[in-house]
């Protein structure tokens, strides 16, 4: 299900430095947050899945003391182990990826020097609310998880991350039957909050999975290389 069909963007990926220190075009960086049990690192996992034979891509993850992210990237071997890397924010995810950013800007510097050149870095955040945000010297557009176990109130209930994300991602639609979520109600409610703004319901069970987020991040793409 999908509050517009076709995925859209009000414009192109604008990002704090488009250019690396020798003049080549850096990568697009996409941010992925949400709430814990949200669903963003299989998100993270289907993505590359879905777009590793036809970009170059690599990947961040935060979690506060541990690697559980990526390690559950690397056990799943949706790349190679090189391109996946972790940062141990230390605090609450907010400290890493809107207000100090360095540690990821650091994590993602090195990976283009060390695998490069790249396409596309995925920097997931660690589990949040729905204030997460991701600051624009890190990241050039970004994705917010939900989930309908959450709750079918989430997207009225708004937050920066709901209301603002270039992408509302709403997942584990089948579960809905299960938990007594309303994926209409949540449609609309997410219409009336974002307006314009993109929203994808998914299910990472079903055949279809990724592919609608996955049209969006070559949208992306398009724009940021054009």
């Amino acid at each position: 299900m999908h509050v517009d069909h076709s995925p859209s963007h009000d414009g192109p990926a604008v990002g704090a430095d488009a250019r690396r220190a020798d003049g080549s075009r850096r990568a697009l960086r996409i941010g992925l947050g949400g709430p814990v049990g949200s669903g963003k690192t299989a998100t993270v996992a289907a993505l590359c899945r879905a777009l590793r034979q036809e970009l170059s891509l690599a990947v961040v993850t935060n979690d506060i003391y541990t690697r559980e992210d990526a390690d559950f990237l690397l056990r799943e071997a949706v790349l190679p182990p090189e391109r996946i890397t972790a940062v141990e924010t230390g605090a609450c995810p907010h400290t890493a990826i809107r207000d100090d950013i360095s540690a990821n800007l650091e994590a993602v510097e090195d990976l283009e020097d060390e695998v490069g050149p790249l396409d596309l870095v995925l920097v997931e955040s660690g589990g949040d609310n729905l204030t997460a945000t991701f600051s624009k010297g890190l990241v050039d557009a970004q994705i917010f998880v939900i989930d309908v176990a959450g709750g079918d109130d989430i997207p009225r209930k708004g937050g920066p991350g709901v209301t603002t994300a270039d992408l509302l991602v709403v997942n584990k639609t089948d579960l809905a039957p299960y938990v007594g979520s309303d994926l209409g109600r949540m449609a609309a409610d997410a219409k009336a909050q974002r307006a314009e703004l993109p929203v994808v319901f998914q299910s990472l069970r079903s055949e279809a999975g990724v592919t609608d987020v996955a049209a969006w991040v070559r949208a992306r793409l398009a724009e940021w290389t054009a």
